[in-house]
């Protein structure tokens, strides 16, 4: 039986230097974390860079931890460790689900790990965290600077006075980084303070109080008589306690829940600058921050100063004193009580581009008034109360047009020491936002009021708020309007931060410019809506827009128009029969033109959208384009506004240019083809007006029919043209088929007789091939006989050549022999007369010798001729 082949598997390469070696990092690329940690022994400050040679991100990171090391070389020690290699000790020891990663020690406190932006200048104002993870607190003016900081700040007092280390203050260095090991972004700041008369300044008396800093709430003294002295107990204080006005949001780049987690949280404000944290100063951070200080401050009391929301701004030229702003007040008692909202009332026409904004305010001076109480001085139900008598007098401002700001008393019905006021006036949206910022926007128009209350003028108006400063000009809009605004709605929105120099890309998605040169852009995400606002482009972000943008956001009936997000890859220029519509071209399209609207909401990966295309390029064929515009739009890359929303694809909405906003949907039981669609489209456009028609009115509705009429005549002769041209290439069509079918017969039978045709060559090279094979064997088979018949006579040539040695020395023997013979005869006839009787026996024995020699020789020749 055959035996499993082994897996064969190569042997991975030696790894190889990942860093320079004239680079500041220690590169241990063979993994040897028992060496790393011998380096670690010797430092104070040491940074690990834990990386994969594969990965791309390690590679992306190498660039930015060689700069770090080019800066902080002197101070802090890099070592990059490979922890791919299979056969190094950090392979084996350390388990990574994601690479690379930073680990940081200060001394033997560690590992400290990084999670934030591979960027140079994050990762180098991480480990100078590190570094001096304590900020000395020195003077007054340092003490300010510190806790002026947007970021929670801890302070610990200690006096260096009796001992080189005071109690407890090794406990709060290792509490800072502790924090600094929980929370990466390193939100809460640790200072501390040697000087008693500093400490006082923060009420810390004793030597080793803590102290926690808080802008909108109370600060707190770490309770040493509750919770133990240590550094964990510390740091857990103090984030539990932190108070996070504004957040760094620094999503990773990978699959995370990071955005949506926030935003479940409720409305968030997005707001994305560029950022460099090694900067010593930000001045537009600053600004920010200064915002969300005013935003956020809810401790002062809201009676004692009811007219922070309506005091004008002291940089404009109508409030240039406490005198105009005295006057004001007095001239104008609606500015002393600041539970107000503003109404947007709808266009009174469809067409118009106007519309009536009325600022609605809860008054409580007329009449008796009662014991004042310190209670909120801005209830909900009041407001609801004001706006439910609000919209029953609605007629009174709804279609008055008018250029200066007209104020109206009406009396509650739930309470008779209170009364409110609504002034309004008519603005124009489009014309407005040309004006721009010069002298004329803050003019002051003349306030006039209505029967329904006292009449008063003065050259001082109530600011109002709306999405631009230039929306009302003459309303202009309080910096302080935004104190405590978080604590007085309903609408609390949540401040983030994003460096737009890494996280761009969100920006672009929510709506920021791509060719803008400024990455500077805020919006406004209310999850829960499922709407966003994005603030103008063209408009600085600094402190004034911030604070307009939140106050719109704010108010009951926010005048901020929703931003939808729109398909870029629509080329306008180009002319199609079928118009395509986009986010920004919906309202002009369907609703501001005079034709009548065929839309159908499709979808790219809708497979029966794409089959309607050819029906709807014949419809808008035929219809006649001065009358009728048959459109689409992609849902999928086109927010539409909610009430024309639709979860079912394709549908088909039919605008009527008379009546845009009674649109009518093409019923799903019918069947999508040009007669229904024809038929649907004929049957709404031609239905009687709600007024009574005139005779001028029947005589332009025939005429327009007969113009439809004699139009689809005109294209049902088109079509019956092409009916016959199609008939008539049908019938050419079939002659070819025709034609194609008895070659195709000819073809198959050709085919058979050149299958007969193989099989007989198939059978001939069959027998071919076995008489080839038989030839060739006969042919081996008389190789062997004749090779056999040639060696048989080389060895009977060898055998005649050794026959003709062996005749040859026999013949040389006998001839000797016969020599010896004769010279014996010639001795003994020369000796018989001497010794006769001694002749006889040397002569016998000679013979013998010669007969034994005889014999000898004819042997040794058959024992040659046999061999």
């Amino acid at each position: 039986s055959c035996s499993r082949a082994k897996d064969v598997t190569m042997p991975a390469k030696l790894p190889v230097n990942f860093f320079s070696t004239r680079s500041a990092v220690i590169d241990l690329f063979r993994g040897q974390l028992d060496y790393a940690d011998q380096l670690r022994q010797d430092s104070e400050i040491v940074l690990y860079f834990f990386y994969a040679p594969w990965c791309g991100q390690s590679i992306a990171a190498r660039e930015e931890i060689e700069h770090v090391a080019s800066r902080l070389s002197d101070q802090v020690l890099f070592v990059a460790v490979n922890c791919w290699w299979n056969q190094g000790k950090c392979r084996k020891q350390k388990h990574f689900f994601y690479f690379p990663v930073i680990h940081l020690y200060h001394r033997s406190f560690g590992p400290i790990e990084y999670k934030g932006p591979m960027s140079a200048v994050y990762i180098e104002k991480f480990v100078r965290r590190v570094m001096t993870p304590l900020l000395y607190i020195s003077s007054r003016s340092k003490l300010l600077d510190f806790l002026s900081n947007y970021e929670p700040g801890v302070v610990g007092f200690f006096e260096f006075n009796a001992s080189p280390q005071p109690p407890g203050y090794l406990t709060f260095f290792t509490s800072a980084l502790h924090s600094l090991k929980k929370d990466y972004l390193g939100t809460i700041r640790f200072g501390v303070v040697t000087d008693k008369r500093v400490a006082q300044e923060i009420s810390l008396v004793h030597s080793g109080s803590v102290y926690l800093h808080r802008h909108a709430n109370t600060s707190l003294i770490y309770p040493k008589d509750i919770m133990n002295f240590t550094a964990e107990n510390i740091c857990k204080w103090a984030l539990e306690n932190r108070e996070m006005l504004i957040r760094w949001l620094r999503p990773h780049g990978g699959k995370s829940l990071l955005l949506n987690n926030e935003l479940k949280k409720g409305p968030a404000l997005l707001i994305f600058i560029p950022y460099n944290p090694l900067a010593e100063i930000h001045p537009l951070l600053d600004e920010i921050t200064k915002v969300a200080l005013e935003y956020h401050k809810c401790n002062k009391s809201q009676a004692a100063e009811p007219d922070l929301q309506h005091v004008g701004d002291s940089d404009s030229p109508a409030f240039d004193s406490s005198d105009a702003q005295l006057k004001l007040s007095e001239t104008f008692p609606i500015a002393k009580y600041p539970c107000c909202n503003t109404v947007v009332l709808p266009q009174w026409h469809s067409i118009s581009r106007t519309h009536n904004v009325c600022e609605l305010c809860v008054n409580q001076t007329l009449g008796v008034k009662p014991n004042k109480v310190h209670v909120p001085h801005c209830n909900f139900l009041e407001i609801e109360a004001a706006l439910d008598s609000f919209y029953l007098q609605e007629h009174t401002f709804f279609q008055v047009i008018s250029n200066t700001i007209e104020c109206s008393n009406f009396l509650s019905f739930y309470s008779p020491f209170s009364y409110y006021t609504a002034c309004c006036r008519t603005v124009n949206r489009h014309f407005l936002s040309l004006i721009s910022s010069e002298k004329t926007i803050f003019q002051t128009p003349k306030v006039a009021f209505s029967s329904h209350g006292r009449k008063d003028n003065t050259q001082f108006s109530i600011p109002h708020i709306e999405d631009r400063n230039c929306f009302i000009p003459d309303l202009n809009i309080s910096s302080t309007n935004i104190t405590g605004l978080s604590c007085r709605t309903n609408k609390t929105l949540n401040l983030y931060l994003l460096d737009s120099n890494l996280f761009w890309i969100y920006a672009e998605r929510l709506g920021a410019s791509r060719s803008t040169h400024f990455k500077e852009f805020a919006a406004i995400v209310d999850l829960k809506e499922e709407v966003h606002y994005v603030l103008d482009q063209n408009q600085s972000l600094v402190g004034p827009t911030l604070e307009n943008f939140i106050k719109n956001f704010s108010v009951l009936y926010s005048p901020l128009k929703r931003h939808l997000v729109d398909d870029p890859s629509v080329h306008f220029h180009e002319e199609h029969v079928v118009t395509e519509v986009t986010t920004n071209t919906f309202h002009e399209t369907v609703f501001l033109s005079a034709k009548n609207v065929l839309l159908l909401y499709y979808a790219q990966w809708c497979g029966f959208c794409a089959s309607l295309n050819h029906i709807f390029i014949q419809l808008a064929r035929l219809l006649p384009p001065d009358s009728f515009t048959v459109a689409r739009i992609d849902v999928t890359r086109n927010d539409l506004p909610w009430e024309f929303m639709t979860d079912r694809l394709p549908t088909i909405l039919f605008f009527p240019h008379q009546r845009k906003e009674q649109s009518v949907k093409f019923p799903e039981d019918f069947s999508v083809n040009l007669p229904n669609l024809l038929k649907f489209i004929l049957h709404h456009s031609s239905l009687s007006s709600a007024e009574p028609c005139t005779k001028e009115c029947l005589h332009k509705e025939s005429v327009l029919q007969q113009g439809h009429i004699s139009h689809l005549e005109r294209e049902i002769q088109k079509l019956r043209s092409e009916i016959s041209a199609l008939h008539q290439a049908h019938d050419q069509l079939e002659a070819q088929l025709s034609e194609a079918r008895r070659e195709e017969q000819r073809l198959q039978q050709q085919k058979h007789t050149l299958e007969k045709q193989h099989k007989t060559l198939q059978l001939h090279s069959e027998q071919l091939q076995a008489t080839y094979d038989q030839k060739n064997q006969e042919l081996l088979e008389m190789a062997e006989k004749l090779q056999e018949l040639a060696d048989a006579s080389e060895n009977l040539l060898k055998e005649n050549a050794l026959l003709r040695i062996l005749v040859a020395s026999r013949g040389g023997k006998l001839q000797s022999k016969d020599e010896i013979k004769e010279s014996l005869q010639s001795e003994q006839t020369l000796s018989e007369d001497n010794d006769i009787s001694l002749s006889t026996a040397p002569a016998a024995l000679q013979e013998k010798r010669i007969d034994n020699i005889d014999t000898i020789e004819t042997e040794h020749s058959s024992g040659n001729r046999t061999e």
